[in-house]
């Protein structure tokens, strides 16, 4: 059973929408864990990530934060095209494709 934190980042990790993504930094923030996005990275690595959409977390830079060599990197930047996310070189652009959730809305959807 996932703990309090752990739950929280995987509920709200649920809530991402197709087409956008969000940093593993900001998605600690949002589940209010602020300075533990490295709790957001051991959480997906220990998570079952398959019902869930894993690939739209990057790094704050935009970037790709698995080996870029990697089949796991490649499938991610493939999810993150087939949803129509774009990518200057091999950088998500933040600008157009960051989620900016209304908090209010999030904390009506979130379990307490």
């Amino acid at each position: 059973m996932p703990t309090p934190p752990r739950l929280a980042i995987l509920e709200l990790l649920a809530l991402v929408p197709s087409g956008t993504v969000v940093s593993y930094g900001q998605l600690a923030d949002l589940a209010g864990l602020p300075g533990r996005a490295r709790l957001v990275g051991k959480v997906l690595r220990d998570a079952d990530t398959q019902a869930l959409p894993w690939h739209r977390v990057v790094a704050a830079n935009g970037t790709i934060s698995l080996p870029a060599d990697s089949e796991a990197a490649s499938e991610q930047r493939q999810r993150l095209l087939a949803e129509g996310v774009t990518f200057t070189g091999k950088r998500v652009n933040m600008k157009q494709h960051n989620w900016q959730p209304d908090l209010a809305a999030i904390l009506m959807l979130l379990k307490y």
